[in-house]
């Protein structure tokens, strides 16, 4: 329970179909910020209230050293090795879907069960990851790492419903979370400024180099600051919009391009997982995402030594190092992987 109107309303819809249920809050780290963010104080406080209107146990459980190790250490990592991370992914695979479920196995729970946009089902045996119903709220995104084990000891309430829907039910429950807004930032990043957290922990990121057709145009003021595809804050002035188009940590160089050259049909990507299969084929058609908020394109998608190589009908935009790529079968999560290059 996140103190946030979807978990709650899975806790009370799950109470009320007759299951034995327990609130787990997850404390992840003491990054304190306004009502309006992400409050750890504000959010325990509102998980509390909601597990007491529905009247159900709730316990607080420390995960922060999960949590720093798993999620932070590999977000500013990653922004230090040039590439743009998805800390939910990682917060999802490791703590959620990892600390949290073996907690619960010790506690002798059946199952976790989360407040996520998505469908759980089973076909052949097999276990499945569907899209939500509410195509605005699908979550699928960030849940492709989960495996067959895990699949099989989650429930997703809200897969099968909008979010005008749960509110409704969460005032039908006389819940304190109704009306409480969404936080859209990364819950550890205080302001959201990404760059003042990584300095803080790892040090000033040095200037280098902007490169453009060859050639030094200007200084940037830290790779960290940047990430694919960014245009604006580059304080340059070159007579026409300049995208960057690869961030090299290893010269700490930004190359820069023309709207042209930030669209790519090739990817490969690593570190995968599949679902409705074990071995990946050598080659299969699907659609695929390559961030959250990007509508599906229709790929190929090619078995590689270090991974796959994915080859898209059309360009994509800003294809982004360190983002994933997510393969869906029409409602159906193929799986997943992060995007090398």
């Amino acid at each position: 329970m996140s103190g946030g109107v979807d978990s709650s309303v899975t806790a009370a819809l799950l109470k009320e179909q007759g299951y034995n249920v327990i609130g787990i809050t997850m404390q992840l780290h003491n990054v304190q910020q306004s009502d309006t963010g992400y409050c750890t104080g504000v959010d325990i406080r509102d998980a509390s209230l909601a597990a007491e209107r529905i009247g159900i146990p709730h316990y607080v459980v420390d995960f922060t050293c999960e949590f720093e190790r798993f999620v932070i250490d590999y977000f500013v990592n990653e922004y230090k090795n040039g590439r743009t991370p998805n800390p939910c992914i990682a917060c999802n695979k490791h703590i959620k879907f990892g600390s949290l479920l073996n907690r619960a196995k010790a506690l002798g729970a059946d199952f976790v069960a989360t407040g996520h946009y998505a469908r759980v089902t089973q076909k052949d045996g097999r276990f499945l990851l569907q899209r939500g119903v509410d195509k605005n709220k699908d979550q699928t995104y960030f849940l492709y790492t989960l495996s067959q084990q895990q699949l099989s000891r989650i429930l997703m309430p809200l897969g099968d419903k909008t979010k005008a829907q749960t509110r409704e039910i969460a005032r039908r429950f006389g819940l304190v979370t109704a009306e409480k807004k969404e936080s859209q930032e990364i819950c550890f990043v205080l302001d959201n400024d990404y760059a003042a957290f990584i300095e803080k922990r790892a040090g000033i990121s040095p200037f280098g180099d902007f490169i453009y057709n060859g050639q030094t145009v200007g200084t940037h003021k830290g790779i960290i600051h940047y990430t694919v595809g960014q245009r604006k804050g580059l304080g340059l002035a070159l007579g026409k919009p300049i995208y960057i188009t690869k961030i090299d940590a290893v010269t700490n160089k930004i190359h820069l391009g023309d709207d042209d050259q930030r669209r790519s049909t090739m990817l490969t990507a690593g570190e995968l997982n599949f679902i409705p299969f074990d071995t990946i084929p050598k080659e299969f058609a699907c659609t695929a995402k390559i961030r959250y908020n990007a509508k599906d394109s229709p790929c190929v998608v090619y078995s590689a030594q270090a991974g796959v190589r994915v080859v898209f009908e059309n360009g994509q935009n800003a294809v982004t190092p360190g983002q994933s790529i997510v393969f869906y079968d029409g409602e159906t999560v193929l799986g997943g992987g992060i995007i090398d290059a």
